[in-house]
C-alpha cells in the first residue's frame, strides 16, 4: 500500500483557484495516492457559487468544498504536507506558517476568475479550470515519490512554465 501523499494548495480567498485545484488533484490523483487540501490566508468563508457550478458541470462532487483558514494546517495535529502549491501572487508573496514537515513548496499562479464579473465570469472559470487540470495532469504522471527533492522541484517549476494561463 502506498502512503498518502498530501499536497495543500493555498491561496488567498480560498474560494476559486484553490478549490479547483484542490477538487482536480483529489479526483485525478486518487490512483496515486494525491490527498488534496486547500486553504486561504484570509478565506472568503464560502466557495464562489461559480466554482461550484463549474466542477459540479465537469463531474466532480463538490458538497464538501469550503473555504479555510491555512491555520488549520500549521498546528501539531494537522496532516503532514508533502507539497505545498500557491496559485495566486498575494499568498506566494506573504509570509507562510512554518509547515509541519518543511514540505516542497512551489507557485503555479493563474488569473483570478473571481475577479471578473458578468457575462465573463463563468468563461474566466472555466479557463481557471481547463488550465489548472492541465498541471495537475501532468502532476499526476510524475514519478512523485521516486524523484529527488530538487529535480522534483524542477518538473513542477517546468509543468508550470509549460501550461496554459501563466500568471507569475
Amino acid at each position: 500500500m502506498t502512503s498518502p501523499f498530501n499536497i495543500l494548495v493555498l491561496c488567498t480567498g480560498n474560494s476559486a483557484r484553490s478549490l479547483i485545484a484542490e477538487t482536480l488533484i483529489r479526483d485525478l490523483g486518487v490512483s496515486v495516492c494525491l490527498v488534496a487540501f486547500s486553504a486561504g490566508s484570509k478565506p472568503k468563508g464560502v466557495p464562489h457559487p461559480m466554482a461550484l457550478k463549474v466542477l459540479s458541470e465537469a463531474g466532480h462532487e463538490v458538497s464538501g468544498l469550503r473555504s479555510k483558514s491555512w491555520d488549520e494546517f500549521g498546528g501539531d495535529d494537522a496532516p503532514a504536507m508533502d507539497l505545498v502549491i500557491t496559485v495566486c501572487g498575494n499568498a506566494r508573496d506573504e509570509v507562510c506558517p512554518i509547515w509541519p514537515g518543511h514540505p516542497l513548496q512551489v507557485h503555479w499562479g493563474l488569473e483570478d476568475p473571481a475577479a471578473v464579473e458578468g457575462d465573463g465570469q463563468k468563461a474566466a472559470f472555466e479557463t481557471t479550470y481547463r488550465d489548472m487540470k492541465a498541471r495537475v495532469e501532468k502532476l499526476v504522471a510524475l514519478d512523485i515519490r521516486g524523484t529527488e527533492t530538487d529535480d522534483l522541484r524542477s518538473a513542477l517549476r517546468d509543468i508550470h512554465a509549460n501550461s496554459p494561463g501563466v500568471v507569475e
